[in-house]
């Protein structure tokens, strides 16, 4: 895969901002997962938050009250968590984008998101999310790449969105940001309808393989693959008790053996052999 991430003229770093946000947009959690997993493993800190009372019913987004470590008692509002880290051995600093999808106000959110994108100098956004799809859970998990800046689709290889219906505040955000003239990719997971509930580990470590693709560094996912392969078995458990899901999902996986069998050689290989040079040259002393 070309690569994604070029400094600006006289800039030896870029910075880049994911996003994601629970709710509507985030199938299984698998879209917040991947960001929550990035921010452990680069050990994020806090820069900024977008205050909650503008932007959220409270009767729907609830808080929550959470004990201390002093056995005190503490309010929990739904703030939208911004963080930033710098990628270890790498010209790349990330800000992650953590949030709920607010109740009201979606223009003025994104536009007060994105003008902390400009304070933070932010070059490139990538939009994270996860939807419901007609899926088996026994393939690998598909990833779709879209983007509508035609210089930086051209330059990847991507395609602009076709979709057309409701949208959540990722699409919204995906709009908003390509106005401001800000290069942005949206990766969607789709996550099998049948098992929705999170968490869902393979459609996350699906969106994490395709953002390494994107950044062209490496990710420790070694956990986080064991515990899809668990997930993997524990659903192939839950369906062989059911005859009617079983056939249901032997019906899936033979649409996707015989839409996407050229899947099997070509871009996909190249993509996974790509991957494990990476992770190999990262483990080597």
């Amino acid at each position: 895969m070309r690569r994604m991430l070029d400094p600006l003229p006289g800039e030896d770093r870029v910075t880049v901002m994911l996003a994601a946000f629970e709710g509507w947009n985030d199938a299984g959690e698998a879209a917040s997962d991947a960001l929550a997993h990035l921010h452990r493993l680069w050990g994020a800190k806090r820069v900024a938050v977008i205050e909650p009372d503008d932007f959220y019913d409270f009767q729907f987004t609830r808080p929550e009250v959470r004990l201390t470590s002093r056995g005190g008692r503490k309010i929990k509002w739904p703030l939208t968590k911004i963080t930033k880290a710098s990628i270890p051995d790498s010209n790349i600093d990330v800000v992650l984008v953590h949030g709920i999808e607010p109740s009201y106000r979606w223009r003025a959110y994104t536009a007060e998101l994105l003008a902390k994108a400009a304070e933070l100098n932010v070059n490139y956004l990538l939009l994270v999310g996860a939807l419901l799809a007609d899926v088996p859970h026994s393939r690998p998990i598909p990833v779709t790449a879209t983007c509508d800046d035609e210089e930086l689709a051209e330059n990847l290889g991507l395609e602009q969105s076709q979709y057309e219906g409701p949208v959540g505040i990722v699409g919204v955000l995906n709009e908003v940001a390509m106005l401001a003239g800000m290069p942005t990719i949206s990766l969607w997971a789709a996550v099998p309808h049948y098992v929705a509930q999170a968490p869902s580990p393979k459609a996350q470590l699906a969106l994490l393989n395709r953002i390494e693709d994107f950044l062209h560094v490496p990710l420790d996912t070694h956990d986080l693959g064991e515990d899809a392969q668990a997930w993997e078995r524990g659903v192939n458990e839950l369906a062989a008790a059911d005859p009617e899901i079983a056939a249901y999902v032997q019906q899936l996986e033979e649409a996707k053996d015989t839409a996407e069998l050229p899947e099997a050689t070509g871009e996909s290989i190249a993509k996974e052999f790509e991957r494990y040079l990476r992770r190999r040259g990262r483990d080597q002393p």
